[in-house]
């Protein structure tokens, strides 16, 4: 990873309350909130574009509706004043949004992803993104996700999954990166 351009741009994606619900199971990763906080506070220095990406969901019993504690964002990664924030309903960030427009907009060719969960929305916007031709690069360390049963009834720990996750997208959608790497290749605040 060389240095990030002077306008590479931070997605944040669902690093909301309804992750902390002990429905999900067994998570990976506790430190991916703190990794995340990390990146944001990076980006802000830096005075580079970010997003926050939050799910909002239409469907009755989600954790994620609108009036529910859990579509609450965590403290870690709470949106400033003036920063952009865009409600999503599926997992993907770019379907039924108006961020690729918005990345368009500005230029960004280079986009740097983080968030809940590594498997599903994460991996979704990371895929995407790559498909619709951005420099794309994951953040393992500060993306997390949760334990799966498969199809056979088989049990996939957090870590399973979230590993397989990032081995999937490597080098097909995105290079895979760590908060530390990312953060000592920002570029220097534009003052």
């Amino acid at each position: 990873m060389t240095q990030l351009p002077p306008n590479a741009a931070l997605i944040v994606i669902d690093v909301q309350q309804a992750f902390n619900n002990p429905s999900w199971g067994q998570r990976n990763n506790p430190g991916a909130e703190d990794n995340i906080a990390a990146l944001l506070d990076g980006w802000r220095q830096a005075g580079l574009p970010l997003f926050h990406i939050h799910h909002r969901s239409k469907r009755k019993e989600s954790l994620f509706l609108p009036e529910a504690p859990g579509f609450a964002v965590k403290p870690e990664a709470q949106p400033l004043a003036g920063e952009p924030v865009i409600y999503k309903s599926v997992n993907s960030a770019f379907i039924g949004t108006d961020l690729e427009q918005r990345l368009r907009e500005a230029m960004i060719e280079t986009v740097v992803i983080c968030g809940l969960t590594t498997d599903h929305c994460v991996s979704t916007s990371t895929r995407m993104a790559g498909n619709l031709g951005f420099e794309t690069f994951i953040v393992a360390d500060a993306t997390a996700t949760f334990e799966r049963r498969g199809h056979d009834g088989r049990h996939y720990t957090a870590q399973q999954i979230h590993d397989t996750a990032l081995a999937s997208l490597n080098r097909e959608f995105a290079t895979v990166v760590t908060t530390e790497e990312v953060l000592r290749r920002l570029p220097q605040a534009a003052r």
